[in-house]
């Protein structure tokens, strides 16, 4: 059997699911293995995951993590996901809780600890099973010690002496950053504690570790792999990233359009296409019913917004101009979970203008698929944006967005008034340009009905596959195992 490609990550959807990545590390490794590439993948074993029909089963007990965790042991459980092994990393002091990072009085106190046990047991776990891997591709700050181990183990093992790294940024914004005191805990060697290192002014910082040490460092679009190397975006790391410009590319995420796909999705109570799109109008009237619009609201544009209330995101420029936006006559729905005083604001602004605005607070993924298809126009006004997913549903269900030009949303939408547009961009990251792209996109839909109905034909064309994006990572692949020979 070839080597395989051995995905890490803290979240893979169906099982377990915070956001993005939970998605991306869904469809990833399963277009990779139905591609050819052998993929595997290791996760931690939450206590809320979602076993859904897939039958998980014990298959290593007490398996040892080595210094300095010993005699601390971790479980293994190991399902089959079409075709592609999950190995579930199971310790309950440090996965068996309601939230995965966080809750709403903020991070774990032990996450540092949590994370080094998960990158030392998929350490332990991938030489248990036996034969090294082609590829170990970490994801995030989680899993982002694995390229250091890998780094500093190929001095001393043979096992590892042919197993390339490649660490992929989901988002700069999120770097594992603790104590200094914890850094013996991490196993790491003295020398991986400094300015080239794992070392940020005083800290352990994860993150920066595994760009330091990763053999190619990835993320999730080409405009954000620009980005990063500026002080603006680059989170306080831009110094590194331009010290491993050679070896940074951006690779644009995919959807998963087997999940995410109106013709047949089996939570719309209309389902449509691009031939027909009388179900959207079906998604609509019913979304109005059950968040409780008023009728005449199926006559208006309905705006969307569904993801994490919090700035990044831009739930407050949003909160700022819903007072302005109900002066034109629109309904807005909103659907997510973040900082209690966004969640508080947008439930304060419902009461205010109940009818025509509906705030949802949480997040589940069928109100989610319901939304993106009910909704005339999608919001996402994200002050940075990596990638972006769901400005790619919104697209494929017909919703033109209206976005900030940053990083993946870039690289997806293009702009009214563009011929061949499909969504409307606006520059700053201020009430005023979010509220100004969002009249040119109602007076397109209330002026222009055929063009509007061009544009939605156009976005639901588009087309941002997997199997393209895995291209790009085999050929990183490849060159990358191609320098460590």
């Amino acid at each position: 059997m070839p080597q395989r490609i051995f995905f890490a990550t803290s979240e893979v959807y169906p099982f377990s699911k915070s956001g993005g990545l939970g998605d991306v590390m869904g469809a990833l490794p399963l277009a990779m293995h139905e591609s050819g590439v052998p993929t595997a993948v290791i996760s931690p074993f939450y206590g809320r995951i979602s076993t859904g029909n897939y039958h998980i089963r014990l298959t290593i007990s007490d398996l040892p993590v080595g210094y300095p965790w010993a005699p601390i042991t971790a479980d293994v459980y190991e399902a089959d996901y079409h075709g592609v092994p999950l190995y579930f990393i199971h310790r309950g002091e440090y996965f068996d809780r309601r939230y995965y990072y966080n809750d709403h009085k903020g991070d774990y106190f032990d996450n540092a600890e949590r994370f080094i046990f998960f990158c030392r047991a998929a350490i332990a776990l991938m030489e248990r099973l036996g034969e090294p891997p082609a590829v170990v591709h970490a994801h995030d700050w989680q899993t982002a010690l694995l390229p250091a181990y890998i780094h500093f183990l190929r001095r001393s093992s043979r096992f590892w002496a042919g197993t390339g790294t490649v660490f992929t940024i989901h988002n700069l914004a999120f770097q594992g950053r603790f104590s200094s005191r914890l850094f013996p805990q991490s196993g790491l060697p003295p020398e991986a504690w400094g300015m080239d290192g794992a070392e940020y002014y005083g800290d352990v910082n994860m993150l920066k570790a595994g760009i330091a040490y990763a053999d190619t460092v990835t993320t999730v679009s080409p405009s954000y792999a620009r980005e990063i190397l500026t002080e603006k975006f680059g989170c306080g790391l831009d110094g590194i990233l331009r010290r491993r410009e050679l070896y940074l590319h951006g690779v644009l995420n995919g959807a998963d359009y087997a999940v995410w796909n109106p013709a047949d999705d089996p939570y719309l109570p209309g389902c449509y296409s691009r031939d027909d799109l009388s179900g959207k109008r079906v998604c609509k009237e019913h979304l109005i019913g059950e968040l409780g619009l008023k009728p005449e609201m199926l006559k208006r544009p309905l705006l969307g917004f569904v993801g994490r209330l919090r700035g990044q995101k831009g739930i407050d420029l949003l909160n700022e101009i819903i007072p302005d936006l109900m002066k034109l006559n629109v309904g807005v729905v909103i659907l997510g979970e973040g900082k209690l005083e966004h969640e508080a604001r947008s439930l304060q602004l419902m009461e205010n203008y109940r009818g025509k605005l509906c705030a949802v607070v949480g997040y589940t993924e069928d109100l989610a698929h319901r939304m993106q298809a009910a909704s005339d126009i999608f919001l996402m006004p994200s002050r940075y944006e990596p990638c972006g997913l769901t400005q790619m549903y919104a697209l494929r269900y017909g919703t033109p967005p209206v976005a900030t030009a940053v990083g993946g949303l870039r690289d997806t939408i293009i702009p009214w008034p563009a011929d061949n547009s499909t969504g409307f961009i606006f520059t700053e990251s201020t009430p005023g340009d979010f509220l100004g792209a969002i009249t040119d996109a109602v007076r397109l839909w209330e002026s222009n009905p055929a063009g509007w109905k061009a544009m939605v034909l156009r976005a639901m064309s588009q087309a941002f596959t997997w199997e393209r994006a895995c291209r790009e990572y085999v050929e990183l692949y490849r060159t990358t195992r191609l320098r460590l020979q």
